[in-house]
């Protein structure tokens, strides 16, 4: 506090600099002590005189300790900013108000603040850049690993006219039942998913349609009925120069009214390859299954169609709780449909496997291994989604998984009239603008 005044005595100034210091951390005794004092360095005639202002003081219950000085105003310790935990409300004294608020902050300090504040930024730039390089490195990689290896080649890249989507991008995750042995035209798909993300609320959401699903194939449905399971059309389009998934994007996009961009298939084997090169030590899982002829299971037998010998598919037991699933043990969990839920029970599994895949490929410790693995998968995977597209959104996407995945079953348990194909096969009739309309809601179209 710059001003001074002939009014107040040697002491009485020093007391109110000091005052004015700590203005924001007065009590209500000092407040007053405050108060009397710059009145009287106004020259305000209406101050009392020290010794009054002593009894006043006094009247506050000033601790012993405490002293006074020769004036007969308090004398108070010294206290720390540090040690302050709450601000006492501010003084409503207008002049004071001006002078705080006009009063400049040391220069050097700010500046001091600065360079400390530029240097930190500069050093987390630097440390991300390195982590980003090292994981890209891993990730080439593990891709150039991959294309050498003969036992791990992708399947044939398909034709796949992909549209933008308005809200994030939509990606088609196909699992087709290709066994060794046989073309992509015998197959057909055993899961057919919608993954959007980078969607506006930064939330991945997961749309599983069940397979047994009845829709309109054009070229291929009678007239305009709805008259071929939803699984068949990968089959078709295979059949025609490998567009299937390119039948499945066009189906979904006529029947459920989805725009969708980029695509990935994988069969029986890349399936579970992939998993054991992500996850060397398994997959955690809490294996879950429905009630088989309305008994209660503690373990069931399921087809382990990799082991299969001479055209005879063994069987493999998995218990119910929780455990670590290999990519086979994985594969043959998402695939049994053989409790009460039936096929509404599997797409279930799936979502499951998927939604335990997403979270725990985020580990952060296996940011360069995990970044080689993904390489090594990428280079098996029939795709279209480009190497860009990772680079720019892969930390954006491991970012979303842990906000957790929104989940949907196409249809909802239940939620179909029985109905047949064109073959006489039993389908799942389901409300279309219904479903299109949840979808909407949802951001996927």
């Amino acid at each position: 506090m710059d001003k001074k005044s002939d009014n107040l005595s040697h002491h009485e100034q020093l007391r109110l600099d000091y005052l004015y210091k700590n203005i924001h951390y007065l009590n209500e005794r000092e407040k007053k002590e405050y108060q009397y004092l710059l009145r009287k360095q106004e020259g305000d005639q209406r101050v009392e005189s020290a010794r009054e202002a002593r009894a006043t003081f006094s009247d506050q219950q000033v601790p012993e300790n405490f002293g006074y000085t020769e004036q007969g105003l308090p004398q108070y310790p010294e206290r720390s900013r540090r040690n302050k935990r709450f601000k006492s409300e501010r003084i409503p004294t207008n002049a004071a108000e001006s002078v705080v608020e006009n009063t400049p902050k040391p220069k050097k300090e700010k500046r001091h603040r600065k360079i400390r504040v530029k240097r930190i930024l500069a050093w987390l730039a630097l440390i991300l850049v390195l982590i980003v390089g090292g994981m890209l490195f891993m990730f080439i990689k593990g891709l150039n690993t991959s294309k050498n290896n003969p036992n791990a080649k992708a399947a044939q890249t398909e034709v796949f006219n992909g549209k933008d989507t308005k809200d994030g991008v939509n990606i088609l995750i196909l699992g087709t039942d290709g066994r060794i042995g046989q073309s992509s035209s015998e197959t057909r798909t055993d899961s057919i998913m919608v993954l959007n993300v980078g969607g506006k609320n930064k939330k991945m959401k997961l749309v599983s349609f069940m397979r047994d699903t009845l829709v309109h194939i054009d070229g291929v449905s009678q007239g305009s009925g709805y008259d071929q399971k939803l699984n068949v059309a990968y089959a078709i389009g295979e059949q025609n120069n490998n567009q299937g998934a390119e039948l499945v994007r066009q189906m979904l996009k006529d029947n459920f009214d989805i725009d969708i961009q980029y695509y990935a298939m994988v069969d029986f084997k890349t399936f579970a390859t992939a998993i054991d090169t992500l996850f060397p030590n398994g997959v955690e899982m809490n294996a879950q299954f429905s009630t088989v002829d309305g008994e209660k299971v503690s373990e069931v037998e399921v087809p382990d169609d990799l082991n299969m010998k001479d055209g005879v598919v063994p069987q493999q037991t998995i218990k119910v709780g929780k455990q670590r699933m290999d990519g086979r043990t994985l594969l043959n969990y998402s695939r049994f449909r053989k409790d009460d839920e039936g096929d509404f029970g599997r797409t279930r599994r799936q979502q499951e496997v998927m939604s335990a895949i997403m979270h725990q490929i985020k580990d952060p410790t296996k940011l360069f291994t995990g970044s080689e693995a993904l390489g090594k998968v990428f280079a098996m995977t029939s795709t279209n989604v480009p190497f860009s597209f990772l680079l720019t959104n892969g930390l954006g996407l491991v970012g979303s998984a842990g906000k957790g995945i929104e989940q949907v079953t196409i249809p909802e348990n239940g939620d179909w009239v029985d109905a047949y194909d064109m073959y006489g096969g039993q389908g799942l009739l389901v409300d279309f603008d219904a479903y299109k309309k949840k979808l909407y809601q949802m951001g996927l179209r």
